[in-house]
């Protein structure tokens, strides 16, 4: 199953690359206010179902433009989750950090995770119990212990414009600013998610985000040795959206703090 998704991403990856070097010819379409899709975006995902639904026809799919297809209900034992370019904004403008996110639930559980940058042909793999890998690498979280030497990835919702959500996260922000190294938010959760398992990134935290934006990067992060949770300290963040991660002492120095600023 790792396998098929693996080949799933890096076939949306050489149509996502081919893409980018003619952006301006690429049509665009307006989902709502600062929501896009390319028709790239539609492109990729048709080839990740193709692939998935030819090596299995019976499973379910939630994709981000298509939505839940191939008999998706409540009680689908197996569904696939798909993003066929997270950081569709930055992928439209050039800027180089987007992915191809791909995750498998089984019964509830994510068991497979694949995130595909193409930019930098960095592939992210991993399998429940079995670890995370970097490029068929094993890779484990930071060994930072302490939040004050810290690098912390975030991101807000740029699509809806929330003046109350605007302003918790730029409380979040500031509290995060004042008792870490650093901040960074490039655009794409699903990257930061693997960065946060690799050891690029220390910790992690975002809110509303969609189950196809964390499902596979989730995955990474625990099977590299990290903590991934909802604000309350708690497993619900596929539900809610509402993510924080990281190595296991910066994560928990993160979360009483994230919770009194919020």
């Amino acid at each position: 199953m790792l396998n098929t998704a693996v080949k799933a991403a890096r076939l949306a990856g050489t149509i996502i690359n081919r893409a980018s070097f003619d952006l301006e010819q690429i049509a665009v379409e307006q989902k709502e206010q600062n929501d896009f899709v390319t028709e790239v975006d539609k492109a990729a995902e048709a080839k990740i179902i193709d692939v998935l639904l030819s090596a299995y026809p019976s499973h379910a799919i939630l994709a981000e433009e298509s939505g839940a297809s191939n008999g998706m209900n409540d009680e689908s034992e197996n569904v696939w989750i798909i993003d066929p370019i997270d950081g569709t904004t930055n992928f439209m403008h050039g800027f180089p950090c987007y992915c191809v996110s791909i995750a498998l639930r089984q019964r509830g559980v994510i068991t497979q995770g694949v995130i595909y940058d193409p930019v930098h042909n960095d592939l992210f793999t991993a399998s429940k119990g079995a670890g995370a890998f970097l490029n068929n690498r094993r890779i484990r979280v930071s060994k930072t212990d302490r939040l004050s030497r810290a690098l912390i990835g975030t991101g807000f919702a740029g699509r809806k414009k929330n003046p109350e959500a605007l302003k918790e996260f730029l409380r979040m922000f500031e509290t995060m600013t004042m008792n870490c190294q650093a901040v960074r938010r490039p655009g794409s959760a699903a990257l930061d998610l693997a960065y946060v398992a690799c050891g690029r990134y220390d910790g992690y935290y975002e809110k509303a985000l969609n189950i196809w934006d964390i499902a596979a990067g989730s995955l990474l992060v625990s099977e590299a040795g990290g903590i991934v949770a909802d604000f309350g300290g708690e497993s619900g963040f596929l539900e809610s959206g509402n993510i924080v991660a990281g190595t296991p002492r910066v994560f928990a120095q993160m979360l009483p703090l994230l919770k009194a600023a919020e």
